[in-house]
């Protein structure tokens, strides 16, 4: 019989406090308008990543979803799109924590983390993209070259967040993950929720 993994209470407290720099990290942004709205760049996706690159798949992905979802609640803005944000950066945490700590790497080799933290970014801008466009073309019947028109406004904007993510992320990890270690957290330890 398998036995079941409990998370610590420390691991527990680290998925709060990388959900609470995923929240403020928002704060910090220069919105864009687009013709259908507002986009913007911020980095909130730094801190997505980086929670996937310390705290593993699903921890790192509950805490980029948990402090993006209440960011859109304070939001009116993007109160209606909150559970989406949750599923779409929880996969971005997720899938940048698969890839990095696979084949034994534990976030610890540079371009692995890259192309992680890459695949990560590129999974939410993905989502983000193809959710705008479901959204305007079939629940609000826009025409399809206004659709486009707004899709490819935002997509240069997304993707430079998923550059400057990977960019500021990826160096930010091996600096936390020394002072992790130092507070007896492992990259182990951290990818198993221990």
């Amino acid at each position: 019989m398998k036995e079941k993994k409990k998370w610590s209470v420390a691991y527990i407290c680290l998925i709060g406090l990388m959900a609470a720099l995923c929240f403020v990290s928002n704060y910090i942004q220069i919105p864009i308008p687009t013709p259908m709205g507002n986009t913007r760049v911020h980095f909130g996706n730094v801190f997505c990543l980086l929670s996937g690159y310390l705290l593993g798949g699903v921890g790192g992905g509950l805490a980029a979803g948990l402090g993006n979802f209440l960011y859109d609640l304070t939001d009116p803005r993007f109160i209606a799109s909150a559970p989406f944000t949750f599923a779409f950066k929880f996969a971005m945490a997720y899938v940048c924590a698969v890839l990095a700590h696979c084949f034994n790497g534990h976030a610890k080799r540079v371009w692995q983390n890259i192309a992680a933290g890459a695949a990560g970014a590129l999974t939410y801008v993905v989502l983000y993209l193809g959710k705008n466009f479901i959204e305007y073309r079939f629940f609000q019947g826009m025409e399809l070259q206004a659709v486009l028109v707004d899709v490819t406004a935002k997509a240069p904007v997304s993707l430079f967040n998923a550059l400057v993510a990977v960019t500021v992320a990826v160096p930010l990890t091996y600096a936390l993950q020394k002072a992790l270690k130092a507070a007896g957290f492992s990259s182990e330890k951290m990818h198993s929720g221990q």
